[in-house]
């Protein structure tokens, strides 16, 4: 009897405790906190050491992951969520954002670096619109235009990654921009299929934060990314690193601009094989390397499967002619195709990579890996319309190789590929995208999957429509 009884008390007591966990505490989907230890303001001290906490104060909401990531939680609008170091998405954990919503990361380098992951089995639901779009930015930026749109390197970035295939051994890898410590920054698999959510609408700003030796955080990183991933209408404004970066897989791609990075505009590597269209890349007069850095693989440089995005319907303007950079590097037996697009604004033009032995870049070319056709160049090399393919396309030799016909080759494909030099009326400064000379980007090629929309016109913006990308803040 007395066993009973004593069990009784001890069942009572927990009930008790159960019982008076939510009362008090502000959090409204916290079940494991304390509430005799909880905070003078309302917020949660967790039971649980591993537990993430949501510190709430007036309109703000500070997120600190402890290791069992942000859980499956919906993000509102009426609030502003500040991110504490890294936050990530754990597997199995759906994270959704509603329309309007603001998320801050805070300053920091090193360990201190903030940054948003979607880990390898995470998703993410974020769905703004282009009245409402959801926007990732520093905790110091207000938001009422008083920081300067090229100010870079206030945070981390957005980081999504999945379990696509790459090319580089053994088949995973640790994405740039995490310490390899972390075991939840790995990425890459078997599904190219694979679905980590929806981006849409969303704005990406001022991020960059280097963790240390030179490794910053891209504004938009997707490692091994699926091709049921939905990304559609995202900007990348004012990354201290590249715009976006694609490590393997096959994510696809819809209106995206990118725009005053101090690296390159859209780079890839680890054999990235997705669909890209309407692109419009502009790079900040004083900084930025290329438009377009685009890598095959690393360990071994010529792993299966080969990189071979394709893209339709760019528009890349560059730093002008004086600065000395390249519009487009093709190397470590990278291959990809550019249809329909535009290219204006650039010291450099195009060059791929040719090695003395093994696979590499010009092989790409030759074996119809690296297309290049149908795309309008102007004030690229040398300004106007006086530039020709042998100022545009060149080969980049290793050191000790000699051309043995590979300039002429590429050069020749210029002209056969209906590549042309024409001024295409688009104005640098002020921006203006949309073309003014519409004869010089008519003659669009049909595209070559369903994926891709079929348009009438060269480069991301109709000549006789309205300007697609005018919610971003580049254009505010």
């Amino acid at each position: 009897m007395k066993k009973k009884i004593l069990l009784v008390t001890v069942l009572s007591l927990g009930l008790a405790v159960t019982s008076c966990k939510k009362k008090g505490c502000t959090d409204p989907v916290a079940t494991n906190y304390s509430e005799k230890a909880k905070k003078d303001d309302g917020s949660c001290v967790y039971d649980n050491l591993n537990a993430t906490e949501f510190i709430e104060s007036g309109n703000t909401v500070t997120i600190i992951d402890h290791g069992e990531g942000i859980g499956t939680k919906t993000l509102t609008a009426d609030k502003i969520w500040i991110l504490n170091k890294f936050v990530f998405v754990n597997s199995g954990q759906t994270l959704t954002i509603e329309p309007g919503t603001v998320i801050k990361g805070k300053a920091g380098q090193g360990e201190n670096a903030s940054a948003l992951i979607v880990t390898r089995g995470g998703k993410i639901m974020a769905e703004g619109t282009a009245a409402n779009p959801i926007i990732f930015t520093a905790e110091s930026d207000d938001l009422n235009g008083s920081l300067s749109k090229s100010a870079r390197g206030l945070w981390g970035g957005l980081i999504v990654l999945g379990k696509a295939k790459l090319n580089s051994s053994p088949g995973e890898s640790a994405i740039e921009g995490i310490p390899t410590t972390e075991s939840r920054g790995l990425y890459g698999g078997n599904d190219d299929a694979d679905n980590s959510g929806v981006l849409k609408y969303i704005s990406i700003r001022h991020g960059g934060t280097d963790i240390g030796a030179g490794n910053e955080i891209n504004g938009l990183t997707l490692g091994g990314v699926g091709s049921q991933t939905v990304i559609e209408n995202i900007e990348i404004i004012a990354n201290a690193d590249d715009g976006i970066e694609c490590f393997g897989g096959k994510p696809q791609i819809k209106n995206i601009v990118i725009s005053y990075c101090a690296d390159d505009c859209f780079d890839y590597d680890e054999g990235y094989r997705g669909s890209v269209q309407f692109v419009l890349a502009f790079q900040d007069p004083n900084a930025g390397d290329r438009m377009g850095e685009h890598d095959g693989g690393t360990t071994p440089e010529d792993g299966a499967p080969y990189a071979h995005p394709i893209f339709y319907n760019a528009t890349y303007i560059g730093r002008g002619i004086s600065a000395g950079k390249r519009m487009l590097t093709f190397r470590d037996n990278a291959g990809g195709e550019y249809h329909n697009s535009v290219f204006i604004n650039q010291a450099k033009g195009i060059d791929i990579e040719k090695l003395a032995s093994g696979e590499d870049s010009y092989n790409r070319f030759v074996n119809g890996d690296i297309v290049l056709s149908n795309n309008v160049f102007f004030d690229v090399v040398v300004a106007g319309t006086g530039a020709t393919a042998a100022d545009i396309f060149k080969i980049s030799f290793a050191t000790g190789v000699t051309d043995s016909g590979e300039t002429t080759n590429f050069q020749n494909s210029f002209t056969s590929n209906s590549n042309t030099v024409a001024d295409p009326g688009i104005s640098v400064s002020p921006l203006n995208p949309i073309p003014a000379n519409a004869s010089s980007v008519a003659g669009a090629a049909a595209p070559i999957s369903s994926w891709f929309t079929t348009t009438t016109y060269k480069g991301a913006f109709d000549p006789s429509g309205t300007n697609w990308a005018s919610w971003t803040l580049l254009f505010q």
